[in-house]
């Protein structure tokens, strides 16, 4: 069924992260179609979709091989407890096996904030089986800024106060450090002295829980909707020595920065360090299904073997984890990420457009730091580029409509941190050209240019 602006649809959505005092009265503005990198509403409207949904989709809307293939497994088999196997979730299991290029074993559900639920739980299992004083190994280290999910234990290891606010207190034994922000470092640093501090007092932290408390250590590679925040190349290879010295496992969130997302089939090749359990989401399917995995090191697995009266085994299911149909889905968006080099082509145009954004808006004075890897990129804006204080919400908000008034959806960092949700976020599908990077830095240039009149 279409509607159309004449005929206002009876509005009762419940909509994520959207205050509804301001829409009451309002005829919402409905999304009826998608192709490429762009999405059209119901009254023609098209927009270069700059933030490919939620840094989701990365091969681009309108794939109707995609389509095809969910059609021709939904006709042959829909569903299948997770307990049974079918063809495509044997298949998807040895193909990011494959990608990641080490004897491992992955457990599928359907979101991010599962993967890492499900990361956390192996951690403390894996410690409690592995007869390294594993009763008392059950600790979480995250990073502030980072956001890891929005179900209890992933909310718990998010470190964006925002996002917790009236739902704490959580479950315990997550703590959380600072991670590395060059742009608010010590001044005194350079950005691998700041990488190095980082590191230092991540492995101060775990001196001063008790390594023995401490069974996982999750991050990013490079945090996303905390802000873009881009390590130092030295603090990513300093972590594996940290958690390797005390017996911390360490996890790599790859939710958002996997699939070509960095300009790499994964974000953590830019480092060349592993993990000991990788969490993958988004990007596994492009958005065109729910699909999540949590994938481990195989000398992680072997701790769960057992009689099954001792109960090593694993004690999670997930209705929908191991969909034969999202599986299959997963498969072919991995198959044209492939084919099609779009990680070379995130690091191509992304490097194009972070350039012509940098060079842009050089001398804008709100624009503190432009940074990015691949096509992801962050513009902090700021009041004075000197104080670096943060450029009031209402601004940055306002920056964010014109862009949206003019054709481009972008993101910033909404409910991060108190007072520095002041952060455009730019990470459109891999599939971007360097005409539509022109179209996406032309209206963010332009939008720049209107705020300073105001």
């Amino acid at each position: 069924m279409t509607h159309s602006a004449s005929q206002p649809l009876p509005d009762h959505l419940w909509r994520p992260m959207t205050q509804h005092q301001v829409l009451r009265g309002a005829v919402p503005n409905t999304m009826v179609s998608a192709k490429g990198c762009f999405i059209t509403d119901q009254n023609g409207n098209r927009f270069l979709d700059a933030i490919a949904g939620l840094w989701c989709v990365n091969v681009g809307y309108g794939r109707t091989e995609i389509a095809d293939v969910a059609r021709q497994q939904m006709a042959e088999l829909n569903y299948l407890a997770p307990i049974m196997s079918s063809g495509p979730v044997i298949d998807l299991a040895e193909k990011l096996q494959q990608l990641l290029g080490f004897e491992s074993h992955v457990y599928f559900s359907a979101s991010g904030s599962e993967a890492n639920e499900t990361a956390f739980k192996i951690a403390r299992q894996y410690h409690l089986q592995a007869g390294n004083g594993g009763e008392r190994r059950l600790k979480i280290i995250s990073r502030y800024r980072a956001y890891h999910g929005n179900t209890m234990g992933a909310m718990a290891a998010t470190g964006q106060a925002e996002r917790k606010m009236g739902y704490e207190p959580g479950p315990a034994g997550f703590i959380h450090v600072m991670p590395p922000y060059p742009y608010r470092g010590h001044p005194k640093l350079t950005a691998e002295e700041h990488g190095e501090e980082c590191a230092h007092l991540l492995e101060e932290t775990i001196i001063h829980e008790g390594a023995e408390t401490v069974a996982a250590f999750i991050m990013e590679p490079l945090i996303s909707g905390g802000g873009v925040l881009v390590p130092p190349d030295n603090y990513i290879p300093r972590v594996r020595e940290i958690c390797d010295r005390h017996g911390v496992l360490l996890i790599f969130d790859e939710v958002v920065s996997g699939f070509g997302r960095l300009g790499k089939m994964f974000g953590y090749e830019h480092w060349k360090t592993e993990a000991d359990i990788f969490t993958f989401a988004k990007g596994l399917a492009s958005g065109y299904i729910p699909v999540a995995a949590t994938a481990v090191k195989e000398r992680i697995f072997e701790k769960f073997y057992g009689d099954p009266a001792e109960m090593q085994h694993f004690r999670q299911i997930n209705t929908y984890g191991g969909h034969p149909v999202a599986s299959a889905v997963a498969l072919k968006a991995i198959q044209i990420v492939e084919d099609e080099k779009l990680a070379d082509n995130a690091s191509k145009v992304g490097g194009y457009m972070l350039r012509q954004l940098q060079e842009a808006l050089a001398d804008h004075p709100y624009a503190g730091e432009i940074r990015g890897k691949g096509m992801i990129m962050g513009i902090e804006l700021v009041e004075d580029r000197e104080t670096k204080v943060p450029l009031a919400d209402g601004q940055v908000m306002g920056i964010v409509g014109d862009c949206v008034r003019n054709g481009v959806i972008l993101g910033r960092n909404s409910n991060t941190i108190p007072g520095r949700c002041n952060v455009l976020l730019v990470a459109p599908p891999l599939i971007l050209t360097e005409q539509e990077a022109d179209q996406i830095v032309e209206t963010v240039t332009a939008a720049m240019g209107r705020a300073l009149q105001k």
